[in-house]
């Protein structure tokens, strides 16, 4: 493959955000941390299926979903794809991200899906959304970090713990779920989620091609 192109470098309040090109693939770095390109976005769709799949079936329909962390889009895109979702949050906190989507390079990937009327933007963190909005939805699907061992900031860290998790059901409507992307299986935030309450906990796998496979872990608010 070729030397990565930087096509935009930014220093923000919660460090620094670097879009690159490496042939036809955009890569995203945070704080020197690689996050996640472009290359496949399957783990990151299966995220977003795995939460519909856990609902009850009667609550598929017209479910409502947050999405933590814009990222490369491939989360926001496959949610808008699907009529079943009535409504579509999604929160990131970087300038850079949002404006790479709105009209930049990765605008071909999330274009359609942030011109859907259910898609909106919320421009915050998600650690301090999580604490002081009251917002509720169906499901919950967190991709802000390469996983819960392995947090981009420490800030993060927070979320995946036991005041973190609490947030996270408080944003729950009973039954709802929680979904949260890893690029490695972690059994100690399964055994963190069963602590908080949460039933049905399980992982689900994606293959890679090389290394562990990325997963998405799972567990549901009791109704």
């Amino acid at each position: 493959m070729n030397t990565p192109v930087t096509l935009d470098r930014r220093q923000g309040p919660y460090g620094e955000v670097v879009l690159r090109r490496r042939d036809e693939v955009f890569e995203i770095i945070a704080n020197g941390t690689f996050l996640m390109d472009t290359s496949d976005g399957r783990s990151e769709r299966l995220l977003v299926d795995a939460a519909m799949g856990a609902l009850p079936e009667p609550a598929r329909t017209g479910a409502s979903v947050l999405i933590g962390g814009l990222g490369v889009g491939f989360s926001l895109a496959h949610a808008a794809a699907d009529p079943r979702w009535s409504r579509i949050a999604v929160v990131e906190r970087e300038d850079a991200i949002i404006d790479w989507h709105r009209g930049g390079p990765l605008a071909a990937i999330s274009g359609r899906a942030l011109a859907d009327e259910r898609t909106v933007i919320l421009h915050t963190d998600l650690v301090t959304y999580l604490e002081t909005a009251a917002d509720r939805y169906d499901a919950l699907c967190l991709d802000i970090d390469n996983g819960p061992d392995w947090t981009v900031t420490e800030d993060n860290e927070s979320l995946y713990g036991a005041r973190g998790l609490a947030s996270c059901a408080a944003h729950l409507n009973p039954g709802g779920v929680l979904a949260v992307w890893s690029a490695r299986p972690s059994g100690d935030f399964e055994e963190s989620l069963r602590n908080a309450g949460f039933s049905g906990v399980r992982t689900e796998e994606v293959p890679v091609a090389r290394g562990v496979p990325d997963v998405v872990h799972l567990g549901i608010r009791p109704a």
